[in-house]
């Protein structure tokens, strides 16, 4: 049969005070009596109790030197202590409180007092452990409830990109590969510290998905113009340029049915900032240098060479060194200059990156 009684040692250097208070406590616990702090530290290695009572005036170790002692060490610290003590004025007690003691019970004590005192404070020990094991089981349970709807999250996204890229014959690939040429240019950054308050609380894994939405805008454009088999005139290009506010737009609706805004937040940046240059010169607001935000700067470089790698009805597929040569002509023009060094580091990982 289990026996199932709380372990506790009891620490004194008086033999009677020793013998008292196990004779007290052995009925209804298992009792480990000890005569000086270094045996206790002896004992620990052998049993794990649920309560230490402990002497406080002992020679060569007194209480609270022991008392620091299990606070420093690891394995020790959350054991729950009660100091035993004949000295009752309030700076003692105040300093054995200090050192993490749950209570502090003063000789000579009354056995039916001493036992309701320890079973108040093993009580309250247990339900603090179980309440403890609840908050994990919880924690758990809610990281798997995210897990889940996060996975339904980026379901939702993938499919949206996959519809926005089967409307633009054009495109097949490109919401990969640029998430992909993200990737790298980010984990670049982080590694040489580049741009680390704008990137501080970013999460890779969260702010990577919802660049799936930058060019969702394109779901408004006409299939005329999207799939135009040519170069577009400059009124169907003024249209085409359209799809960054329709984009925009979209994600402020889906603002406004959900409380997270986090995520969105990085979205309506990546598909409302993608289009600006660094010079000013691009649209849809004409931002430049550091008006245009991180993620725009960075998906600017991201999609412009997927679609110098990629055929478009307008132009053969160029290499991938002609393509990074046209991003290195355009640092401190089109694009940032320090994301433009950053993609010189990585660029030959970008090739056939699907």
């Amino acid at each position: 049969m289990t026996n199932n009684r709380k372990k506790i040692i009891v620490v004194d250097d008086n033999t009677t005070n020793l013998i008292a208070c196990k004779n007290i406590l052995k009925p209804f616990y298992e009792i480990y009596p000890v005569s000086s702090a270094m045996n206790l530290f002896a004992l620990l290695e052998q049993i794990v109790p649920d309560l230490i009572l402990l002497d406080v005036e002992m020679p060569v170790m007194n209480g609270y030197e022991a008392a620091r002692l299990l606070n420093n060490n690891d394995k020790y610290k959350e054991l729950p202590v009660i100091f035993l003590t004949a000295k009752c004025d309030e700076e003692s007690e105040l300093e054995g409180l200090n050192l993490g003691a749950v209570d502090y019970i003063f000789k000579p004590f009354v056995g039916p007092l001493l036992l309701r005192r320890i079973e108040t404070h093993l009580s309250l020990i247990e339900y603090k452990t179980e309440l403890k094991t609840q908050n994990i089981l919880m924690q758990e349970m809610l990281l798997s409830k995210t897990g889940k709807v996060w996975q339904l999250q980026n379901a939702v996204l993938e499919i949206v990109a996959d519809l926005v890229e089967r409307r633009d014959n054009n495109t097949g690939g490109h919401v990969s590969r640029t998430q992909n040429l993200l990737r790298r240019m980010f984990e670049k950054l982080s590694e040489q510290g580049i741009y680390e308050d704008e990137t501080a609380f970013w999460n890779l894994d969260f702010v990577l998905p919802s660049a799936q939405l930058h060019d969702v805008g394109k779901i408004g454009i006409s299939d005329v113009i999207l799939n135009k088999p040519g170069k577009l005139t400059p009124e169907e290009f003024e249209i085409m340029k359209s799809h960054v506010e329709i984009g925009v737009n979209a994600i402020n609706n889906m603002e406004k049915i959900t409380d997270d805004h986090s995520f969105l937040r990085h979205a309506k940046l990546f598909a409302g900032m993608h289009h600006e240059k660094w010079d000013g010169t691009g649209y849809p607001a004409g931002l430049k240098k550091f008006e245009i935000p991180l993620e725009g700067r960075l998906m600017a470089i991201a999609d412009v060479y997927d679609a110098l790698i990629s055929v478009r009805p307008y132009k053969p597929a160029f290499s991938h060194e002609r393509a990074s040569d046209i991003i290195s002509e355009g640092r401190g023009t089109s694009f940032d200059p320090q994301l433009v060094d950053i993609f010189n580091i990585v660029k030959s990982r970008f090739y056939n990156c699907d």
